[in-house]
């Protein structure tokens, strides 16, 4: 439903006519609207609010329109300008985005001059045949960047044109607590004001919470604008969130998920470049069509790819943010977040290219606390207005991540919307609810503690007071004095940080979106206080130690859904009495990874064992048997169908690398050149290393280790792994710190223990 904007419109000088084309239209009649509707783009009926923003616009009124993805928001600025006289000069924030809406607008017309875009990619002589379009009347929408507004030549080229209406598409470019920020659109109302002051201004996003909305209305200075908000609610779209353990187990979970989807159109967006290249080389490998697509391609060779996407020629496009926006596909069946989004905005609106047609659309989260601390380093050297903006933002997905309430709740509770219906059906926590725990004296001790600082903190603040920590900043304000100061000792981080969580989505505390998230009673937080009540929770630990760089994660938060625990122990109790039986520790018979595999794939035969990671032929043939009957014994005794017959097939360069690594080990040559020739740091060459001996082949390393470490040394080292119960470098550190050997020099002898003793 429309709402006015209560703030007053400011003061302008206005040019000696308003545009006649506004005052007329409020005059045009819904059957006049309907009919430029069919006759323009075919449809019968409008969708949600777009008539009502259309006839907003059409009366002359500054007008903000907010609908989600694949909402129509394009169409609300569309057809007014085919209606009105003069040209819409429509600000957008990309060249791609630009081409892609100027066609669609093309594909709709008989006249190509119909819609134009103006920005750096066209030389002299297509500018010029533009401004010619322009003026002889021709164009009616006119895309521009905000750069382009800026020069002056194109100023006062404007000035004397026939303008119906400025539209700002993704608006919320303008706001730095927007996901897009752009410092180039905070001049825009300057720049439509050196043009017409009183030229009405339609401004668009698909994706704004309260505390954009305001910098929008604010820096476009819309004049008591009409503001229609559709529904954030997309209730074709499953969420899940999936715990990211080890990178291999990842990616190899992503082929299996991409196979099932039967050739169906997905997106798999990435934080950077190299992982985009590794993911579709890989996906190629096992027989799915798939391109990369990052800003680090040529314009030609990204154009090339997205048409490629966009005809089906390949069926993933695994990307960095640069893909999607403005992308009209309505039939992309999933969206994969391979590393956690910047933000809720981020992940809202590259969701939200999934299932626009309505149908099917699965959206897959691969969370790890890794990938929480790579976004936080990337912060690290802006500046410290930007590093607060940032860390607030990557709270606020963090908790969406880490919720175990109904997703779209979170969802719809960012962007202002209230949603009541406790289950929604179609996601992860909805459909496999947890057990709840009574936290009412809990929240009571939250509540007590934003009392007694005065509601003047975020929850990182309140956290610490809750824990009793002693920071710098407790000192500065002597809040160790307060009576609430450690009131939560008994409780961890996690606990009150998920709490204070629910607490917000319960309304019973607010963030205040003025003041970077202070922490602020509610109406009926202050009620619960007063008479508390029973408030239950679900403690979500599933992601507390889920970490895709670990060396080998304990059963408990490795196995995730696909592996069967029960399985899992019974190998890992089978694992321990063979190696006592051969005198050795049991990382040397099968890392835990390779167990894992077990557990998930049910190797009832040598040839199936081989196939679980890190088992060659010789490994199966060494420690084999007496797993795969006890495999065989437990499938039968359960009546477990095995899972289809399923090997991810690594790519070409992982074996060359491999074969690569062997003969240069044979002839000698020093690891940090094997590790500079292959483009790898030495932890990485060394990992390499170790996965080659954990699958049977034997590497010598002698030669590099007499550089580290002198004899008395080693044999310190060898003795500790042959007595060790855990392949963890990090407890060999604690255990030899006397020593004080670093991390490379345990990790080469753990290689040279398992090549000598495993294989």
């Amino acid at each position: 439903m429309a709402t006015v904007s209560k703030r007053p419109a400011k003061a302008r000088t206005a040019k000696s006519s308003t545009t006649k084309a506004a005052n007329a239209a409020a005059t045009l009649s819904d059957f006049d609207i309907h009919t430029h509707l069919h006759t323009n783009f075919g449809f019968e009926t409008f969708k949600g609010l777009q008539e009502d923003a259309i006839k907003s616009l059409l009366s002359g009124k500054d007008t903000f329109v907010i609908m989600p993805t694949g909402g129509g928001k394009s169409l609300c600025y569309q057809l007014p300008a085919l209606m009105l006289d003069g040209c819409a000069i429509i600000v957008s924030p990309l060249i791609a985005l630009m081409k892609n809406q100027v066609d669609l607008v093309r594909g709709y017309s008989e006249n190509d001059n119909v819609a134009h875009f103006l920005n750096s990619s066209l030389n002299k002589g297509q500018i010029n045949q533009v401004k010619a379009d322009l003026l002889d009347g021709k164009t009616k929408l006119l895309y521009v960047a905000p750069e382009t507004l800026t020069k002056q030549e194109n100023l006062d080229f404007f000035k004397d044109l026939k303008i119906s209406f400025f539209a700002v598409d993704e608006a919320h470019c303008i706001s730095e607590w927007g996901h897009d920020f752009r410092p180039e659109y905070r001049r825009l109302r300057e720049m439509m004001d050196i043009i017409n002051p009183s030229i009405p201004v339609i401004a668009l996003t698909a994706t704004a919470t309260p505390k954009v909305q305001s910098d929008i209305v604010k820096n476009l200075d819309l004049r008591s604008p009409n503001v229609f908000i559709s529904s954030f609610n997309r209730p074709n779209l499953y969420y899940e969130i999936v715990p990211k353990v080890k990178k291999e187990q990842t990616v190899k979970s992503i082929v299996r998920f991409i196979t099932q989807m039967k050739n169906k159109s997905g997106i798999i967006y990435t934080l950077n470049r190299k992982t985009t290249e590794e993911l579709a080389e890989l996906l190629v490998a096992n027989g799915i069509k798939a391109v990369a697509y990052h800003a680090g391609l040529d314009a030609k060779l990204r154009a090339e790819r997205q048409d490629q996407f966009l005809n089906e020629d390949v069926q993933v496009i695994v990307a960095t943010i640069a893909f999607g926006m403005g992308i009209d596909k309505p039939d992309i069946r999933f969206v994969i977040h391979f590393n956690i989004p910047k933000s809720i905005e981020n992940y809202y609106q590259e969701t939200g290219r999934a299932g626009r047609d309505g149908l099917e659309g699965k959206c897959l989260l691969y969370y790890s606390h890794k990938d929480v601390s790579k976004l936080e380093h990337l912060m690290r050297d802006k500046p410290l207005s930007e590093r607060e903006v940032g860390a607030q933002l990557i709270n606020e997905t963090l908790a969406f991540a880490e919720t175990s309430v109904c997703r779209r709740k979170v969802l719809m509770h960012y962007f202002g919307e209230d949603w009541h219906t406790e289950n929604c059906g179609n996601c992860d926590n909805c459909l496999h609810p947890k057990e709840k725990i009574e936290t009412k004296d809990e929240a009571v001790k939250v509540l007590k503690v934003v009392q007694a600082l005065d509601e003047r903190f975020p929850a990182d603040y309140a956290v610490a007071i809750l824990m009793g920590r002693q920071t710098p900043q407790v000192s500065m304000y002597r809040h160790e004095k307060l009576d609430a100061f450690g009131i939560g000792k008994d409780k961890d981080e996690h606990f009150w940080n998920s709490l204070i969580r629910q607490l917000l989505l319960a309304n019973l505390l607010r963030k205040d979106i003025e003041e970077y998230g202070l922490l602020k009673f509610t109406e009926a937080g202050e009620k619960f206080l007063k008479k508390p009540q029973s408030f239950k929770i679900v403690l979500n630990n599933l992601f507390e130690d889920a970490n895709e760089d670990d060396e080998e994660t304990e059963g408990g938060n490795a196995t995730g859904a696909a592996a069967d625990e029960k399985l899992f122990d019974m190998l890992k109790d089978l694992r321990q009495k063979e190696a006592k039986k051969k005198g050795l520790p049991p990382f040397v018979v099968f890392l835990e990874s390779s167990l894992l595999d077990m557990a998930t794939m049910y190797p009832t035969t040598m040839a199936e064992l081989e196939k679980c990671q890190g088992v060659s032929k010789g490994k199966a043939i060494k420690f084999g048997r007496p797993f795969i009957e006890l495999i065989a014994s437990y499938v039968e005794a359960n009546d477990i169908e095995k899972p289809d017959d399923f090997v991810m097939k690594s790519v070409a360069n992982k074996s060359s690398n491999k074969i690569y690594i062997i003969q240069n080990v044979d002839k000698k040559i020093p690891l940090e050149t094997i590790a500079r020739n292959k483009d790898l740091r030495l932890d990485s060459l060394l990992e390499e290393m170790e996965t080659i001996v954990a699958s049977g082949t034997k590497l010598n390393l002698n030669y590099a280790i007499e550089d580290m470490l002198d004899e008395d040394d080693q044999d310190e080292i060898i003795d500790y792994f042959r007595s060790c119960e855990t392949s963890s470098l990090q407890v060999a550190q604690e255990e030899l710190a006397d020593s004080n050997y670093n991390w490379e020099q345990l990790k080469i002898m753990r290689i040279k223990f398992i090549s000598e003793y495993g294989n």
